[in-house]
């Protein structure tokens, strides 16, 4: 063996052979040839490539600055009166939409889609449960229920995030997810008893027709 060593750093000294596996043989000897060592630093360092802040997802936004955002006049402008959610469209294909929306739009701190969920593509849009005005917009108003994400096209991530806080924000004390009473007017389906006919008039009615019928 020590015969083939001598022989293998002849040829690398001669140039007879420009690169040695990182391991040879049992013993798990490792060799290096000067030449690849020299390959290895001659090559340049490639540059980060230019990352549009827009989709860059890297840096969390504190929330008091989401907060801000929702009382802001630029939040007003871009949404009104209505959800975040409300004018998303989803991108899918054929006729019918999937039964899930995607996994995620973020992937290694980049937005990684076209068409990015309602919170995803908002970066000052942040889900907790100190953010209530936020979270009141994915609550139904009728039944207190979670709006699905069929509906508010969430993605996976992101809905999961929003039951997280809806939970914390129940314990804290921050959001009331009760439904408030209602009191309806049954006057405006049902008549009054005093309207209504009373069971021995009907009973005589109907005796009435059915001995008529009979003649």
């Amino acid at each position: 063996m020590s015969f083939v060593f001598t022989r293998l750093q002849a040829a690398l000294r001669n140039g007879i052979i420009n690169k040695v596996p990182s391991r040879c043989f049992t013993r798990g000897v490792v060799l290096h040839s000067e030449e690849a060592e020299d390959d290895d630093q001659e090559k340049p360092v490639q540059s980060d490539r230019k990352i549009d802040p827009e989709f860059d997802r890297r840096k969390p936004i504190p929330v008091e600055t989401s907060i801000r955002y929702l009382a802001s006049e630029a939040y007003k402008i871009s949404y009104g009166e209505h959800p975040v959610w409300q004018p998303y469209r989803r991108n899918f294909k054929g006729q019918k939409p999937p039964q899930k929306t995607r996994k995620t739009c973020i992937r290694q701190g980049l937005i990684a889609t076209g068409n990015p969920c309602p919170i995803c593509r908002d970066k000052y849009l942040v889900l907790d449960h100190r953010n209530a005005a936020l979270l009141k917009q994915f609550v139904s108003p009728i039944n207190g229920e979670v709006i699905s994400f069929l509906k508010t096209g969430l993605c996976q991530r992101q809905h999961q995030n929003l039951l997280v806080a809806l939970h914390r924000a129940r314990d804290y004390g921050t959001l009331n997810l009760d439904v408030p009473r209602r009191v309806y007017d049954y006057s405006e389906w049902y008549k009054p008893e005093s309207e209504q006919p009373s069971s021995s008039t009907t009973t005589t009615t109907t005796t009435t027709t059915t001995t008529t019928s009979q003649n």
